[in-house]
């Protein structure tokens, strides 16, 4: 099978002419423009492809071996942030940094937040703010930085990431805060933290509030009309990306090392590709969604985003493992952090299609090449992979997801829909249209697409491709605050993100440069079901190679 990808031929639609195509859509004629929809975007070709003999029922994923290591999850994130990379280019104040200077007594929690809110008010305040947060109190804040703060004298932290500071995305319950889901009609406030905000919490970290978002997670741009467009720190005028918009933005702008996102088409790593940090989304539940309101099922996972790796892996560490209150989550190995501190990558074969790969801008291309030769020169052997079937994995995707997303939201459809934003009713029309055939032959080809790319991944250990085709376009700002629809820029950044999210697979995006314009190019590295700690390994041996850059809008907390 060749290579090839038919080109997106929706035009860029917005202001009247995007309203008018909403109503329209959501008019007795609505069914007319969907259905041209539909089969212009190739479903009606989609319906008559074979499953062969799929079921619609995922078979779980394998486990893989077992680990013969540390598996207690503080001890694991410990032991990430006792052997931080050296990021070349630039001093970054990552976890091990606050870590270092709690313990040496250089600064403490309280200050750090102190010096951190002012940052943010300056941050949020005048003409152009950058619209990072949703929620927050700041109270509540500097309470638990002085409890820390207490501890860290006392010499009994809780954990690596006592008096660090995290945010959370607005789609993950905090207790008495609401999850707007980036909405303005979500107004109840959650009784209970989800089971990643109280394991936060139990490690001793400070949740500085809950971060802008793209309106229900729908669109990967990240534009919200409810609570402004997070802006990305590389250039205001740019977009984050989304939809985890903010959870990226506030990494890269220094208010955090860590934060919190989810991803159900690309939602982690599509921002922290554009904003120039590190997004894990990790094996399909293996992170507890208990207190993640429902948005789509199949294909959703929540997970972190953070400066670095060895972020990540501590906040990974921390955050993932069974959970009773999710019991999708109750089957999978033990955590581990195997051979986090090798460096070299003999026997590992990383897997790659020369045409896919290539497909995206070219410094892009070139960013994504040169890290590949890290690799390579660590030790690692590119092998090469047949092309996928894009058509296949666009359509599956976008049926489930969309199909999911319009049932989690059919009560708040039904009772007015013009409270969501314009790019969010086209997509929920366009899910509220698919059939019960679309989307059971959708989940069937999932379950055929994820046996494959089990079968594709005997030969290699990993599968390497740019995060996104194209570095952070610009805000629309003529359109603001409703948006535009723009279908081209949506397939660039999706583009490589939707087997992940199908399959389950692991997958994380790191930085690996800039691009001519200054801004930040990701790459991403996806491995098998359970092999998160692989990806970690690998990612540490770039980012020690590839030299960071700090963003025009940043912040230091410890110096």
């Amino acid at each position: 099978m060749r290579y090839s990808r038919e080109p997106v031929k929706a035009p860029r639609v917005a202001g009247v002419a995007l309203r008018a195509f909403v109503n329209a859509l959501e008019s007795t004629v609505g069914s007319v423009i969907l259905n041209k929809l539909v089969t212009d975007s190739g479903i009606a070709r989609f319906r008559e492809t074979s499953a062969g003999h799929a079921s619609p029922i995922q078979v779980p994923l394998p486990l893989g071996p077992e680990p013969t290591g540390v598996t207690e999850p503080r001890a694991l994130a410990l032991t990430a942030l006792t052997s931080p990379t050296v990021v070349p280019g630039v001093k970054l104040e990552t976890a091990a940094a606050f870590r270092e200077a709690y313990q040496a007594g250089a600064t403490d929690p309280t200050r750090v937040i102190r010096k951190l809110e002012d940052a943010i008010f300056r941050l949020e305040g005048g003409d152009q703010p950058m619209n990072f947060f949703i929620s927050r109190k700041e109270a509540l804040v500097l309470a638990d930085a002085e409890k820390s703060t207490a501890r860290w004298r006392a010499g009994a932290p809780l954990s690596a990431l006592d008096g660090v500071p995290v945010v959370l995305k607005d789609e993950v319950d905090l207790e008495g805060f609401v999850t707007t889901l980036g909405t303005k009609f979500r107004t109840d406030v959650a009784t209970k933290d989800s089971t990643v905000a109280e394991r936060l919490k139990a490690a001793g970290a400070i949740i500085l509030g809950k971060a802008n978002m793209n309106e229900i997670g729908i669109n990967p741009i990240g534009l919200n009309p409810h609570h402004g467009p997070a802006r990305n720190p590389f250039d205001r005028t740019r977009i984050t990306g989304g939809s985890s918009s903010a959870s990226a933005a506030v990494v890269a702008a220094g208010l955090c090392p860590i934060s919190i996102g989810a991803d159900g088409g690309g939602s982690i790593r599509i921002p922290a590709a554009l904003c120039g940090v590190v997004g894990l989304k990790a094996t399909f539940g293996r992170i507890s969604e208990a207190g993640v309101p429902p948005l789509c099922w199949n294909p959703g996972h929540v997970g972190p985003l953070g400066l670095t790796v060895a972020d990540v892996a501590a906040a990974y560490a921390l955050i993932a493992g069974p959970d009773e209150r999710d019991p999708v989550s109750m089957r999978q190995p033990p955590l581990h952090l195997t051979d986090f501190e090798r460096r070299s990558l003999e026997g590992v074969r990383v897997g790659v299609c020369q045409p896919y790969f290539e497909d995206a801008e070219p410094d892009v291309v070139a960013r994504c090449r040169e890290a590949l030769k890290v690799l390579t020169d660590a030790g690692a052997k590119v092998v090469e992979l047949p092309p996928p079937d894009l058509n296949l994995i666009l359509w599956s995707h976008s049926i489930i997801i969309l199909s999911e997303m319009r049932e989690a939201m059919h009560d708040e459809v039904l009772k007015d829909s013009t409270r969501f934003a314009l790019d969010s009713r086209t997509n929920l029309a366009i899910g509220g249209h698919f059939t019960s055939r679309d989307y059971v032959h959708a989940m069937r080809h999932r379950h055929k697409l994820t046996r494959e790319w089990l079968e594709l991944m005997r030969t290699c250990d990993v599968v390497a491709t740019p995060t996104t085709a194209c570095t952070a376009p610009l805000i629309p700002e003529a359109t603001l605050p409703d948006g535009e629809s723009n279908l081209p820029v949506v397939d660039q950044l999706m583009r490589f993100i939707r087997v992940g999210n199908l399959t389950g697979f692991p997958a994380l995006s790191l930085p690996v440069g800039l691009d001519a314009l200054g801004l930040p190019v990701g790459l991403q590295l996806m491995a098998r079901p359970y092999q998160e700690h692989l990806l970690l390994r690998l990612g540490r041996v770039i980012e020690s190679t590839v030299p960071r850059s700090r963003p025009r809008v940043h912040v230091t907390a410890l110096s």
